[in-house]
């Protein structure tokens, strides 16, 4: 978990490109948290920012 927004974009954004594969940074109770987006099971409305590393 991170609270600093920024922290969990780059590493978001960092992660998507290293596996290949689109990752979501949702908001929790505690903070902000990155998954892959096909293990992202959570409220919609918690989505933050998507990171594709197939999209320019």
């Amino acid at each position: 978990m991170a609270t600093d927004l920024s922290l969990a974009n780059s590493y978001a954004h960092s992660l998507s490109l290293s596996l290949m594969v689109p990752v979501t940074v949702f908001r929790s109770d505690v903070g902000y948290a990155v998954v892959t987006s096909d293990e992202f099971e959570g409220d919609p409305a918690s989505v933050v920012t998507e990171f594709d590393p197939y999209e320019a």
